[in-house]
């Protein structure tokens, strides 16, 4: 594999900087207010100052106008910075008020003519990204969202690229996935037909024998979101961006910024709270993670490039660790635990351990000893208590999203990584810095640690004051959890003690033969 240092870049008269690229020019963003779309526009307006606006996809949610969901977007921690050091470039956001799930987008003819004749670059992340999700669903958003999407960048006048935001999962029945687009695991236009036309509990019940090889019903729908843009998309300038499992921000703008308990976030939340200690997987095996900053400065990159070789097709980008700086599950885990322990969270259960496991039965007996049944007792004690019982319900909702993990946890892929790393030849020295995709300069150690500091901060909202409260605590329950296994350990050897004859026979093996050592160290 080529490595980004000692790069091919050419510093002729030639080569326009990324932020360059972006001056005077206008950017839509569908998922603009998801995980990953939020890094998108807070990286946009810092990193490329001059760009024109950035028209935003959005709905009234909740009661809230789009005008009010704006607000609270860039009140956010994410957009701190900005906020302090050049508060103008928020007014560079343009909200478009549209559903990714209607017809049109359900963009106004308006909006629309206004996108067609003043965008320049489109970005599409929106997608449903619940593993569990209805196929009814997620055949509206990541599909015919898509394809709407598409014909409305037809219409785009002035139009250098459109980036769409994939999964390096969409091919997941092969174990070496290559930077191409492959055939559909089935025809996306019946697909769409018969979710149209069925009855949604018809469309329920044969979702498994469509999906078939694959583990939910995202990797399917997004795998055949490729196949309808490769077959729609024509003569546009596309380049397909497919991350990983995307966690926390490595360095931009804020280390360790996670907003969602999706994926690994709720799971390593749990254990950090000491109510989940056990999970069915490979320890060996690779966890292909990365952080959302690095994704997101690929994303902006890969738009620079498509503009500049727009006659050459499609172009796939995997957005993987697994080649080029590999993490297994078995050091992640680790590594969390000790920055648990290291920066606890407030009001934990218990004291965090466990371990991942490939074992079914051991995880299943775990399972039972160490999540359903202190459950049931904690909930007991709540119900005699007046208080109302929770802990049964958290359990089931963990479990769920550790089933929908196991697919992930318990197999490896190797991604290739050509593209991503001759795009990154091809950046000067300081685009390299400020868009920083190469994902060898991770320090796992020490992201890990600012995961956990960003779960504890922003996902539980707990300052860095309480940190000290919190240690003293932890130190009460390693305490606690020592004796609780001496003393566990002691019954279970006094019961089988009580009940086997053979173990009796050695013990008494065992304390003749210490008595005779005694005794002739004695005469020694």
């Amino acid at each position: 594999m080529a490595s980004c240092v000692g790069a091919n870049y050419s510093s002729g008269s030639d080569y326009t900087p990324v932020a360059e690229f972006y001056a005077e020019k206008s950017v839509f963003v569908t998922g603009g207010t998801g995980f990953m779309g939020k890094v998108l526009v807070e990286k946009l307006l810092r990193s490329c100052p001059k760009i024109k606006k950035i028209y935003l996809l959005m709905r009234p949610k909740r009661g809230q106008d789009v005008a009010s969901r704006l607000t609270e977007l860039t009140q956010s921690p994410l957009f701190e910075t900005l906020r302090k050091e050049r508060p103008q470039e928020l007014n560079k956001i343009v909200p478009i008020v549209g559903d990714i799930t209607e017809p049109e987008l359900g963009i106004s003819q308006t909006d629309q003519m206004l996108l067609c004749q003043m965008v320049s670059v489109v970005f599409h992340s929106a997608a449903t990204v619940k593993f569990d999700e209805k196929l009814k669903l997620s055949v509206t958003i990541n599909m015919l969202g898509t394809q709407q999407l598409v014909q409305l960048c037809h219409r785009m006048l002035g139009l250098v690229a459109l980036v769409h935001v994939s999964t390096a999962y969409c091919n997941c029945e092969r174990e070496r996935v290559e930077e191409t687009v492959y055939a559909p695991p089935a025809d996306p236009g019946h697909v769409v037909a018969l979710v149209q036309t069925l009855p949604d509990e018809l469309v329920d019940r044969i979702t498994p024998h469509l999906v078939v090889h694959r583990p939910n019903t995202y990797t399917f729908t997004k795998a055949l979101a490729e196949d309808m843009l490769i077959k729609e998309s024509g003569n546009l300038p596309v380049a397909i961006v497919r991350p990983s499992i995307v966690l926390s921000s490595v360095r931009e703008p804020v280390k360790g910024w996670v907003d969602n308990w999706n994926g690994p976030n709720g799971i390593v939340a749990a254990v950090g709270k000491g109510i989940f200690r056990t999970m069915l997987g490979s320890g060996d095996k690779v966890a292909d993670l990365v952080p959302v900053d690095t994704v997101i400065n690929l994303m902006i990159v890969c738009a620079w490039r498509t503009h500049l070789r727009r006659d050459q097709g499609v172009v796939v980008y995997n957005c993987c660790t697994g080649q080029q700086n590999p993490i297994t599950w078995k050091r992640f885990v680790k590594s969390s635990f000790k920055y648990m322990r290291k920066h606890p969270f407030t009001e934990v259960v218990w004291y965090p351990g466990g371990d991942i496991t490939s074992n079914r039965l051991k995880h299943n007996v775990l399972t039972l000893m160490q999540h359903r049944a202190p459950a049931v007792l904690m909930d007991l004690v709540s119900r005699t208590t007046g208080n109302k019982p929770m802990m049964v319900r958290v359990q089931n909702k963990l479990e769920k999203a550790a089933a929908c993990l196991e697919y992930f946890t318990t197999r490896q892929w190797s991604f290739a990584d050509d593209n991503v790393q001759a795009l990154c030849l091809l950046l000067s020295p300081e685009d390299r810095r400020t868009f920083d995709f190469d994902v060898k300069n991770i320090d796992w150690d020490a992201y890990i640690e600012s995961y956990v500091l960003g779960i504890r901060r922003f996902l539980f909202k707990e300052s860095p004051e309480t940190l000290p409260k919190s240690r003293s605590l932890l130190k009460r329950l390693h305490i606690i959890h020592i004796l609780t296994q001496v003393v566990a350990v002691f019954f279970m050897w006094r019961f089988l003690f009580s009940r086997s004859e053979v173990l009796r026979g050695l013990w008494r093996r065992i304390v003749d033969l210490l008595t005779r050592a005694a005794r002739l160290l004695a005469i020694a």
